[in-house]
């Protein structure tokens, strides 16, 4: 299992190229902690999604991701890039999308596949979060 430094993660999100958001919207667990650092380096407001798919050991519990609180923020017509720390389905970056239906939606992962990302190891990555 790769290990990856908390350091290392902020110095490359640091040099990523990315065009003008309005919004950075985080799926609450994982990407919380990715987004808060793109949100800052941005300076833009942080907004959670709330979807659960995967436990702790990344093993399946529901069908599709599960949306367990509310959307309580406004994003509708907002330009957004929605981070999680890892893709490798893609099914809930689908399934965040169709929550957040009307805006114009980016994705981002620490590993994995996204329209922006830092790696793409083809195993499971050690993220100095957990």
């Amino acid at each position: 299992m790769k290990s990856l430094k908390f350091n290392d993660i902020i110095k490359k999100i640091k040099i990523q190229k990315f065009p003008k958001f309005d919004l950075i919207v985080a799926i609450g667990r994982g990407g919380l902690i990715p987004a808060a650092i793109i949100a800052k380096h941005l300076n833009l407001d942080l907004k959670v999604l709330w979807l659960k798919f995967k436990d702790d050991n990344n093993k399946e519990i529901y069908k599709k991701p599960k949306l367990l609180k509310k959307v309580d923020f406004p994003y509708k017509k907002k330009k957004i890039l929605l981070v999680d720390d890892f893709s490798r389905t893609g099914k809930t970056f689908e399934e965040a999308k169709k929550i957040l239906k009307g805006s114009k939606i980016k994705t981002f992962v620490v590993n994995g596949k996204a329209d922006y990302g830092l790696h793409n190891y083809p195993c499971c990555v050690k993220f100095p979060w957990n």
